[in-house]
């Protein structure tokens, strides 16, 4: 019986060409539509995702503020100012605290190598913030260590971006910058990272010290920010409350007084923007998806002129002691296999296109967040489904209408 289908689908394509390529076409357009800008969709969502990760990967930052209540008889207005010690407390106060660090900052601090010059913002920070800002070494270097904060060594690691205005070509790794006057040896280089947020500019033009040396050279007392890191995302409510309540009862101020300390909530952040990039997803896909059922509409009405036309046939082979359901079977079949075969080509099509982009070699600018399409399996998956229910929906009413069809009337058509 299948062979026999495949035949009459042969033999119907090859007598109507034009109108056969215009309904694949169609359905391949559709498909293309639909893959395409779910696959930019998603390497947009991904890539945005991976940019706010690599300024802070799940953690809080947190700044002192200024009291809004009055509390225990202090008058509100009062400034919390943050120091080393508060890091510790935190992290013996609140076990559900991974990691965390301390940050010092500094605007307009003067690096020189050479005859090349150029100010920048240094961090002093600990051995953790490598993990908690992505802040990685490329090959051939290394982050700040437990030995450097312990022995307050003049050792620096330095963004891509200012590596490259100090030492141009020579290898950075082992050299010395003066860093105000004094010499510093270059420890690391972090390697390149795409940041779609960032506080005090790119960390690609910054430069990072030991805290310890940090205080030591400046003699700050007070802290910028902290960074803290919770064990998993689950337990991220409870730990900011706590951070609240434990330096509430140290600094005097009411735990629900939010602006007692200022915290960026980077968890917080990634959830909004996942809300977003679904949002996008969901109307390319609709998008998408009209597009598809258009071209289902289409093969609808090019099966019912197919009908139409071949109303004698029909009712020849109605008249010959063919069953209804034979002739039913016969064109939903035909428009399954239409909007299946246009399918696959949009699909071989879209997988073309995506690699393509994929393996272009710059990716600067607004490339870097277009040129990062992901063809996933759920999206194939799901479009071969839609595929399919379109076929069937296309092909099953005027497989009504043509199993409908009166033999003797049948023979009387032109």
């Amino acid at each position: 019986m299948w062979k026999i289908l495949l035949q009459e689908f042969w033999n119907d394509l090859r007598t109507q060409k034009t109108r056969a390529f215009l309904t694949m076409f169609a359905i391949t357009w559709g498909t293309l539509s639909v893959v395409l800008l779910l696959a930019f969709g998603e390497g947009l969502g991904r890539t945005m995702q991976s940019g706010l990760l690599n300024a802070g990967d799940r953690i809080f930052q947190i700044y002192g503020g200024e009291t809004s209540q009055s509390y225990e008889g202090l008058d509100k207005g009062r400034r919390i100012r943050l120091i080393r010690e508060d890091l510790d407390l935190l992290q013996r106060s609140i076990a559900d605290v991974d990691l965390g660090s301390i940050s010092y900052g500094r605007w307009g601090v003067a690096l020189q190598v050479g005859q090349n010059k150029t100010t920048t913002y240094m961090e002093g920070v600990g051995e953790a913030f490598e993990d908690m800002r992505r802040m990685y070494p490329a090959a051939g270097g290394r982050f700040l260590n437990a030995i450097d904060e312990s022995q307050k060594r003049r050792v620096v690691f330095l963004g891509p971006e200012l590596a490259g205005r100090l030492f141009g070509e020579t290898e950075p790794v082992g050299g010395s910058v003066m860093i105000d006057g004094l010499p510093f040896t270059v420890v690391g280089i972090m390697q390149e990272k795409l940041q779609t947020s960032m506080n005090n500019g790119p960390d690609a033009n910054r430069a990072i010290i030991p805290s310890s040396t940090f205080e030591t050279i400046y003699g700050h007392r007070y802290i910028d920010h902290m960074v803290l890191r919770p064990r998993n995302v689950a337990v991220a409510p409870a730990v900011k409350q706590q951070i609240y309540e434990v330096l509430g009862r140290k600094y005097k101020f009411d735990a629900s007084d939010e602006r007692a300390l200022g915290i960026w909530d980077f968890i917080e952040n990634e959830k909004e923007s996942a809300k977003v990039f679904m949002g996008i997803q969901l109307f390319l896909g609709l998008v998408g998806g009209l597009t598809l059922l258009l071209a289902g509409v289409g093969v609808a009405n090019i099966m019912y002129v197919t009908v139409k036309e071949r109303t004698r046939e029909f009712g020849v082979k109605l008249a010959l002691g063919a069953r209804k359901y034979h002739i039913k079977i016969q064109v939903i079949f035909e428009a399954l296999l239409i909007a299946l075969m246009g399918g696959a080509i949009g699909l071989l099509v879209s997988y073309g296109v995506v690699k393509a982009i994929q393996s272009l070699p710059n990716k600067e600018g607004a490339m870097e967040f277009l040129a990062n399409p992901v063809l996933s399996t759920p999206v194939a998956l799901l479009t071969v489904g839609v595929l399919t229910v379109i076929g069937l929906l296309a092909g099953y009413f005027p497989a009504r209408k043509a199993a409908n069809v009166d033999p003797v009337e049948s023979l009387r058509y032109e």
